[in-house]
């Protein structure tokens, strides 16, 4: 069995990862980390987890975890998540990463959208990008993987295939989100709180969201040139998922059939689902580790419109982390993680 640990097991992303090991075979709990609530149980801060699934949430001890886990997993902000992995590096352990620090190649880009120091640089080129489906073969093989923002992950999957086979130009590519509340993470915010956010609808971040610069550095490794975007994210009022419409400007000649071919490479992918006909909705992935893209062509306007979901907390953040465990184990990939998600 391989013993796993959570550092950051009471946000929403740490505790969503906590449920689908507690249900995954090959893994059995070592530590569930919490600053805020070490010495209490589980179930005192999720009810869901009386009875068989309770655990004793800890304080961090880099050491003790360090030498009983052969995987960690950190579900900590930005900065605090690279103080950690600094030193758990030491330790013969893996370690997957839920926070932005590791997931660019240039930490010049990193310090410029975080706007702070990067505390562990010396690790960084180790570190492989966990969008499983894009760098499997490296995640086999690597130490510390960084997991993939949420939007991030919805956008490049859309987006990258179409970009690899020429169909669509570079310049004028419009990521048009919508994300669940979940998103922000659990926390105390006025702009969070129900009745600022039921019946309610608006943008944030518009023109400076972080997850711009974690999507245009995948996507311009597809092309010679730098890929730039354009995206708004949108604050839903539901718990959890995501919805992205995407507008790109397409190559002359363009057909169906030929975007049809280029989401081929999604075919053998047991995760990614690219519908023939029609569009998805947030219901179709929520509670499931599944992307959806549906596509429309619209010859009129010379666009190609593209809509995709996932659900933000599962493969947007846990759900992505355990595939990426499942290859680094040479598990099978999908162990832990259901393929059907709650329609209600």
């Amino acid at each position: 069995m391989i013993k796993a640990s959570i550092i950051g097991c009471t946000g929403y992303a740490g505790e969503e990862l906590t449920r689908i090991l507690t249900g995954h075979k090959g893994v059995t709990l070592a530590h569930l980390v919490s600053k805020s609530f070490a010495g209490k149980k589980l179930s005192e801060v999720y009810g869901n987890y009386f009875g068989a699934h309770d655990h004793m949430l800890e304080a961090l001890d880099i050491d003790v975890v360090g030498k009983d886990s052969d995987v960690v997993f950190t579900a900590l902000p930005h900065g605090a998540s690279a103080e950690t992995i600094a030193k758990l590096a030491k330790y013969d352990v893996k370690i997957i990463d839920l926070s932005g620090d590791f997931r660019y190649d240039d930490l010049d880009v990193y310090e410029k959208w975080y706007k702070v120091n990067h505390p562990a640089k010396a690790l960084n080129d180790g570190a492989v990008y966990g969008l499983t489906e894009l760098y499997r073969d490296r995640i086999k093989n690597t130490k510390i993987v960084a997991n993939p923002g949420c939007y991030t992950t919805c956008a490049i999957l859309s987006v990258l295939p179409l970009l690899k086979a020429g169909l669509i130009e570079t310049k004028g590519i419009i990521v048009d989100a919508k994300s669940g509340t979940s998103g922000a993470g659990r926390k105390e915010s006025l702009a969070l709180s129900f009745c600022e956010t039921n019946e309610n609808f608006k943008a944030y971040n518009v023109a400076g969201h972080r997850h711009t610069s974690e999507i245009e550095q995948e996507l311009s490794k597809a092309q010679d040139e730098d890929v730039t975007i354009g995206f708004t994210p949108h604050l839903l009022p539901i718990k959890r998922g995501i919805l992205e419409t995407i507008y790109c400007g397409i190559k002359d000649g363009v057909t169906k059939v030929a975007i049809e071919k280029a989401y081929q490479v999604y075919d053998d992918e047991k995760f990614v689902h690219v519908l023939d006909g029609g569009l998805p909705e947030i219901k179709h992935v929520s509670g499931s580790n599944n992307v959806i893209i549906g596509f429309q062509l619209d010859e009129r306007n010379g666009r190609l419109i593209v809509v995709s979901v996932i659900d933000n907390l599962i493969k947007g953040a846990a759900g992505q982390a355990v595939q990426n465990m499942n290859v680094m184990f040479n598990l099978v990939e999908g162990e832990g993680l259901s393929d059907t998600g709650l329609y209600l």
